[in-house]
């Protein structure tokens, strides 16, 4: 597959090759809800946490007598049913991280790459390098339409970095760090040359 390899001053200089078993396949809207919740349950911090019968303030003593009093029973007033009480199976913490196989995080990211091809929001630029200004950065994505954008690079550029990291919409990554979510959550993927044989070596 050829596609227009464009740069950030919007003009364009040749074409390159896309191996279509990447950016040219059925996406799969399934595997990528799999990966994304894979993805956003490993986010969760999992730090919510309540206090039980044995963790709540309070007195241990048996509130009353067993017998003779014409109450029910009771043996603490740390019981979840008084005020103040431990709650029963609430929240502890943990991990929500769970195992995917490889497979299905890898048609996961070729599945985001086609569709992202499929609908014509998949950019190749030449680079994204040089130590830019963030006032310039934004005057050359203004005039290629891009207020959403994913750029995917081999190896991050630090000036572009710097350069992009104020504006809002934009976002860097490298190439082993590219995901379904962020692919999907950007209007534009734009991914340089570099990034395209980064991307091959990734997923050959």
């Amino acid at each position: 597959m050829q596609i227009e390899i464009k740069t950030l001053d919007n003009g364009s200089v040749g074409m390159a090759e896309l191996p279509d078993e990447i950016f040219a396949t059925a996406p799969r809207a399934d595997i990528m809800a799999r990966v994304v919740h894979w993805q956003q349950a490993k986010r969760r911090a999992g730090t919510h946490k309540i206090k039980g019968m044995g963790e709540v303030r309070g007195t241990t003593k048996k509130p009353y007598k067993q017998k003779g009093t014409g109450n029910a029973r009771q043996g603490s007033l740390r019981a979840p049913q008084y005020r103040g009480g431990g709650q029963v199976h609430g929240p502890v913490v943990r991990s929500h991280e769970y195992d995917l196989p490889k497979k299905v995080r890898r048609l996961g990211l070729i599945s985001a790459l086609s569709q992202k091809q499929a609908e014509g929001k998949l950019v190749v630029l030449d680079a994204a390098g040089g130590a830019t200004k963030t006032k310039d950065l934004q005057a050359k994505l203004k005039v290629l339409g891009w207020q959403s954008v994913l750029v995917v690079d081999h190896v991050v550029d630090q000036g572009f970095l710097l350069a992009s990291r104020n504006i809002i919409g934009i976002d860097v990554l490298p190439t082993v760090g590219a995901n379904v979510y962020d692919i999907l959550a950007h209007d534009v993927l734009a991914i340089t040359t570099a990034g395209i044989a980064g991307l091959k070596e990734r997923l050959a």
